[in-house]
């Protein structure tokens, strides 16, 4: 599951035991820009089953400069055998946010994409009305696997990812009933290549509806998926999580 670094506050001890006490034992901490490397590292050394991701956030480009790439990169060097070291992330596009330098973004997503192939890294992928750009890059720099996190395209997409060996995530978004694509494609896919997510603090699910979201939902929304899936509550958390291992195998070091 994914869960933002500024989760962390002066309530994440609270957090983090929410999250145990709903059953969930593995968290995928991000960062977003280099100011927080440190910080998403260190904080996935000190929680059990945690793992992180470097990678500089589309919407968080403009404020980056060549040197933020480099490192990132001296990053991926100096850690690249710790095994909590998951991948390069969370990167992508944002073609929603107007005035969006795409231009700009494209840059920085294709510089990390070339960093995950270098260090023969998965990605995690923040993409929003990009899709098929996402998939341009994917194609051109071909990571090693991924996933397409709070996924929202077509099924046609969502196949193009598949055959790219991406996972998409599914999260808060699908639990509310007007959701009816996203609710489709989680029907849809293959489900070799679906993965659950809260994208904590954001994304909240319907019953939290602009509340701080947080791990803990995820065991809810993991109903919710299920009932839809019509399968059991326990072999939708078997999938989801054999899935999420295949793609960032860093998370075995937490099982």
């Amino acid at each position: 599951m994914h869960l933002d670094a500024q989760e962390f506050d002066a309530d994440r001890p609270a957090v983090i035991e929410r999250a145990q006490q709903a059953g969930v034992a593995q968290l995928v901490i991000p960062a977003v820009h280099s100011a927080n490397f440190t910080a998403v590292r260190e904080l996935a050394h000190q929680i059990p089953g945690a793992v992180y991701t470097l990678g500089i956030h589309p919407l968080y480009v403009q404020h980056a400069t060549p040197q933020d790439l480099q490192t990132l990169a001296q990053a991926l060097q100096t850690h690249r055998q710790d095994p909590k070291l998951a991948g390069v992330g969370e990167i992508g596009l944002d073609g929603f946010v107007a005035g969006a330098d795409m231009a700009l973004q494209t840059h920085y997503f294709h510089a990390q994409l070339k960093l995950a192939k270098q260090f023969d890294l998965p990605v995690i992928m923040h993409v929003r009305k990009a899709q098929d750009l996402i998939l341009k890059g994917l194609r051109t720099f071909k990571p090693k696997a991924g996933i397409a996190h709070a996924f929202n395209g077509s099924q046609q997409q969502a196949e193009a990812f598949m055959g790219l060996n991406c996972c998409m995530g599914f999260g808060g978004t699908l639990t509310f009933k007007r959701s009816l694509q996203i609710r489709r494609l989680l029907c849809n896919i293959d489900p070799s290549f679906l993965v659950l997510e809260t994208d904590a603090p954001d994304i909240a699910p319907h019953w939290i509806y602009k509340q701080r979201n947080e791990p803990a939902q995820l065991r809810r929304i993991a109903q919710v998926a299920a009932n839809l899936l019509g399968i059991s509550e326990d072999a939708l958390a078997r999938l989801s999580t054999s899935n999420a291992i295949r793609v960032l195998p860093a998370l075995a070091e937490g099982t």
